[in-house]
């Protein structure tokens, strides 16, 4: 048991290419600009505006979910959140969107909610919830 992880956040290589990509697209609206192309260097404005904010969240928000014998901490972008056991319901749901299944893991805490992907515990839902369900065991 004391191999498993307690802390999940999105994969260092996924944020560094959401960082690698902001910078592309920052390049490309330098070029736009200096091409006076402004159609291009507005779209790749919005561009540099979305990506930006994807990298910059996973930045800071890391670990996203930490686990420990007490309960949970989750990390969001107004700060730490204690989420003690006793008061914490979690669970999976599914959805088939676009022709494609997706699993969220779903944290409850009173009249908050909150849902973790692949991308912000850095691995399958399933796998977290398992780890999840053996701590609460143990605590």
């Amino acid at each position: 048991m004391d191999n498993y992880p307690t802390s999940w956040a999105p994969r260092r290589a996924v944020v560094v290419s959401a960082w690698s990509v902001t910078a592309l697209l920052l390049v490309a609206v330098v070029a736009d600009a200096v091409a006076d192309d402004r159609r291009g260097a507005v779209l790749f404005g919005v561009g540099v505006l979305l990506a930006g904010a994807l990298a910059t969240h996973s930045t800071l928000v890391r670990p996203r979910l930490l686990a420990d014998a007490e309960g949970l901490i989750a990390r969001t972008m107004g700060g730490k959140h204690r989420l003690p056991w006793g008061e914490t319901r979690t669970r999976l749901r599914s959805a088939r969107r676009l022709g494609r299944d997706s699993v969220a893991l779903e944290v409850e805490h009173g009249d908050e909610l909150y849902v973790f992907g692949w991308w912000d515990l850095g691995e399958d839902p399933r796998d977290v919830l398992d780890v999840l369900s053996a701590l609460r065991a143990q605590s």
